[in-house]
């Protein structure tokens, strides 16, 4: 866990974690998937963001709203962590440079929506990418939104299949 405390001081100068987030990084960590139910404002994000750094590859991150995108890729971004959000609002070849550039390493962290994550040409690529982690932001979108107004939510798991051995963890307040 000294890792994690390392980067969490590193990154975020913080000298210890709040409470649960260093149990759910530990099981994060040691690849076992994880639910993570902290309050809003109770640092879920750190909770997929320490185990990204702590691994090599990158984490994938699944966000049900641009603007939450944006947000997390710009303060990540502020704190020189490698990270790039891939949403409808990009250029076809916007969208091939971006996943061009996380397939060869270029980000830790890579965000995106449940319509990208199961669309085929990310599919394809994702089979180049080295996932550490796969983070379902916001997860309660799943039960509240997956069955009528957002149904990729409901095929999160069919990536699994691509990448079995990588550890998910979803959060939600």
């Amino acid at each position: 866990m000294e890792k994690a405390i390392d980067i969490l001081k590193k990154y975020w100068g913080y000298n210890e974690f709040r409470p649960q987030q260093q149990e759910i990084i530990e099981t994060v960590a040691a690849g076992k998937d994880s639910l993570a139910l902290l309050p809003t404002g109770g640092g879920k994000s750190i909770c997929y963001q320490i185990p990204a750094l702590m691994h090599p590859g990158i984490c994938i991150v699944i966000s049900p709203l641009i603007a939450l995108m944006k947000d997390q890729v710009e303060q990540l971004n502020a704190l020189k962590i490698p990270a790039v959000a891939v949403y409808s609002g990009l250029t076809k070849k916007q969208v091939d440079i971006e996943l061009d550039n996380a397939a060869y390493g270029k980000y830790k962290l890579l965000y995106i929506s449940p319509e990208r994550l199961i669309s085929p040409l990310f599919k394809e690529r994702l089979k180049k990418m080295q996932v550490n982690l796969l983070a379902v932001d916001e997860a309660h979108c799943i039960s509240q939104w997956g069955y009528d107004f957002r149904p990729p939510y409901l095929q999160i798991a069919s990536v699994h299949e691509i990448i079995p051995d990588t550890p998910i963890i979803a959060l939600t307040a």
